[in-house]
């Protein structure tokens, strides 16, 4: 799969706190990019890949499956590791880390990186240090509401413990209480899902007692992927399929179509002035409801009008619910820039600034109903089909 990086490498010292020593690694100053959907491998060592050389852990093996069945995916988070072919190197796994470690800085993790899904493999060194056993079932229900609560849009996969040698009956405990946790909150309609990892991986794939092998990594990954292709959207869709979850075309141009209503993101009266209102209209072949994603790196677009040059903006850089989306100068800013993410084949449109969708207002069919940014709640208003028209 093609793969455009940009790789400013800065060297940045790492120090992690494992049995046995102190680990370095280096992470590059600028994320890697595809502008495919976005994953955020979270949790622990196993998750940075100890056990592997050069890191990479089970992100290696899920990185070739997703490639070879044609999905474009983005590995997001704040580390950096694993072999070349890898291909994607950035996660958010923090060797030595508990839950309310990784609960003390997920918000802005996902605030910073906007995950269309995480990998959540988080408690093993609560039990490693025998950290308060009874309460920790209750800190990882904390952290998936944490997550869920910051970053609606996101499919959370929780999986299981995978097993540790000399404390499998623990391993055991905290993993009885899990699926109680996810299927309880799935029930309230939170994108929340259970992945048994446990009884995917045995004693014999871990060298140490703790860390996978080569082998043991690659069947985690296995894991991972199914539990991913079987939650519409999370991975997008393979490359090929209308709506797939690929980076768009940059040199093309696009009418944007409401899901709910049918009419397409419209620049207002034809207006080539800044601060000019986007509402919906019906579709025509205007200049004005024509749309060009233009790459400001690591997964973000800005959309340029064809009629004015100008791009999609949220006002005032605002980040509450309601703010006004309208066309600007372009100005780099953050508020200028937005994620896709792919739902059942349809896109949403993430302001990076404030990490709400772009929708049109009140679920409104009418034309000249008004574009604006809201917390997602998965509404049709906030999903967008994009037609190519040039």
């Amino acid at each position: 799969m093609h793969r455009t990086v940009r790789r400013l490498l800065v060297a940045v010292t790492l120090c992690v706190a494992l049995a046995g020593g102190v680990v370095t690694q280096s992470a590059p100053a600028t994320a890697e990019s595809n502008g495919g959907t976005r994953v955020m491998p979270l949790g622990d060592s196993i998750t940075d890949g100890v056990g592997m050389t050069g890191g990479g852990g089970y992100r290696v093996g899920l990185w070739q499956r997703l490639a070879q069945n044609g999905y474009t995916t983005d590995f997001v988070g704040s580390g950096y590791n694993g072999p070349a072919s890898i291909w994607d190197h950035d996660h958010e796994g923090h060797s030595g880390w508990r839950i309310d470690q990784i609960d003390a800085n997920v918000v802005g993790w996902l605030r910073t990186y906007q995950p269309r899904s995480v990998l959540l493999h988080i408690g093993t060194n609560d039990i490693s240090q025998n950290r308060d056993l009874a309460n920790a079932p209750a800190r990882l229900a904390a952290l998936v509401d944490k997550i869920t609560s910051t970053s609606p849009q996101t499919d959370v996969f929780v999986a299981t413990l995978i097993p540790v040698s000399y404390a499998d009956a623990k391993v055991r405990a905290y993993n009885a209480a899990i699926p109680g946790i996810v299927s309880s909150r799935a029930a309230s309609g939170k994108r929340v899902h259970l992945v048994d990892m446990y009884s995917a991986v045995s004693l014999a794939d871990l060298p140490d007692g703790v860390h996978p092998n080569a082998a043991g990594y690659d069947k985690m990954a296995a894991v991972w992927f199914a539990a991913l292709r079987s939650v519409p959207g999370s991975i997008g869709n393979p490359a090929g399929n209308p709506g797939g979850s690929g980076p768009v075309d940059t040199a093309a141009w696009y009418t944007l179509v409401n899901r709910n209503s049918g009419k397409a993101i419209d620049v207002y009266n034809l207006s080539t002035a800044d601060g000019a209102r986007i509402t919906q209209w019906s579709r025509n072949s205007g200049t004005q409801q024509q749309w060009q994603f233009v790459s400001t790196g690591n997964g973000f677009y800005q959309l340029r009008s064809r009629l004015s040059g100008k791009v999609l903006d949220v006002a005032a850089r605002s980040t509450a619910d309601g703010a006004a989306i309208q066309q600007w100068s372009d100005n780099g800013g953050t508020n200028q820039q937005f994620s896709i993410q792919t739902i059942d084949g349809y896109v949403q449109l993430i302001a990076r600034n404030s990490g709400k969708a772009v929708e049109v207002q009140g679920a409104s069919t009418a034309d000249g109903g008004n574009i604006v940014q809201y917390s997602d709640w998965n509404g049709t208003n906030q999903q967008w089909q994009l037609v190519r028209v040039g």
